[in-house]
């Protein structure tokens, strides 16, 4: 079906995405860190801006045990565009809970 144009819209595409909050790309960032690990956050451990966007690292608990003291855990980090778009993802940590400091 023909679509009537529609001059304000098409102004509203062209114009370039607004930056969100951080509240608002943290929550975009866990979405698709849960979505390309298959495994839930656990929580944000940093949040920065940056030129380009945000860098976000991500806690994920990777392997659960019993005890919970021998949970795997994982730190990734996540670069997002102004907008919230996910443009880096990687891994950089691995460690045994309650062994995560350094």
């Amino acid at each position: 079906m023909y679509e009537d144009y529609d001059e304000e819209r098409e102004r509203a595409e062209r114009r370039p995405r607004e930056a969100l909050s951080p509240a608002t790309v943290t929550r975009a960032v866990l979405r698709d860190v849960a979505e390309l690990t298959g495994k839930q956050p656990s929580g944000v451990t940093a949040l920065e801006r940056d030129d380009d966007g945000w860098v976000v690292e991500v806690e994920v608990v990777e392997e659960r045990r019993i005890p919970s003291s021998g949970d795997i855990l994982s730190i990734y980090r996540a670069e997002a565009t102004a907008a919230g778009s996910l443009t880096g993802f990687r891994r950089i940590r691995r460690y045994q809970r309650g062994q995560g400091n350094d």
